[in-house]
């Protein structure tokens, strides 16, 4: 199933946490409104309403949004380093999504609010982006070609118990190509956001090496047509 504005209207993103893992793990609707607030008085005067996206906000943001730009953040880089352990995987079997970590570059997509909705369509971001305080929302400098605009990006807390650490290219495929939870397995998390920056002009040879060793595990333990059973 995938993910959907419903989800997050009706609580259900926290909700498939707090079944899935102790209750106090998830902020409540206090603690996001908190977190926003407190970024939001950090907003750059004169700035817009622009988030970054560089993973599941690439091809489902579920906000409406004016204009989209193919945008560059540096100092920062797209990982597999957080384990998911509801929507992507479980408590018994992580999965991994994507986070911002220290580092090199990330070539990824701005999209601007409509500045009439924007605080309102900002509570539902967080509902999503922050629903477990994995990441640090920050607003960030990124170039659009030659031109510098402020963003919002959510950053990995390495602090946070889903912090990953370094995982090696290897250990990351093992995970993705095998783990799932209530809004599809990790493998298909990977494969959206390799396509959906293709479908901006970029092509990102991070992902597009996991993609490979990802396929490859996938077929080595694929059922048989003759016999059912795996190889």
């Amino acid at each position: 199933m995938t993910l959907s504005r419903r989800d997050l209207e009706e609580g259900r993103m926290r909700a498939v946490y707090v079944a899935a893992i102790d209750p106090s793990h998830a902020l409540t609707d206090e603690e996001l409104a908190a977190s926003l607030n407190a970024t939001l008085k950090c907003k750059p005067p004169g700035s817009g309403w622009w988030v970054f996206a560089y993973g599941s906000l690439l091809w489902n943001p579920l906000f409406p949004f004016d204009e989209a730009r193919p945008a560059t953040l540096s100092g920062r880089h797209r990982r597999f380093c957080l384990w998911s352990l509801a929507s992507r995987g479980t408590s018994n079997q992580p999965g991994l999504v994507l986070g911002l970590d220290r580092g090199g570059s990330c070539h990824g997509v701005v999209y601007k609010l409509p500045a009439r909705l924007a605080k309102e369509e900002l509570m539902l971001l967080w509902r999503r982006e922050m629903v477990l305080g994995a990441y640090r929302p920050l607003w960030v400098t990124v170039r659009c070609g030659h031109a510098p605009l402020i963003a919002l990006a959510f950053v990995v807390d390495r602090g946070h118990r889903q912090y990953t650490g370094k995982l090696t290219l290897g250990e990351q495929a093992e995970v993705l190509s095998s783990a799932a939870g209530a809004f599809g397995s990790s493998a298909d998390y990977l494969e959206r956001a390799r396509v959906a920056l293709i479908t901006h002009g970029i092509v990102d040879p991070y992902l597009e090496r996991l993609a490979l060793l990802v396929a490859r595990r996938r077929r080595c333990i694929a059922p048989s047509p003759s016999t059912g059973e795996t190889k």
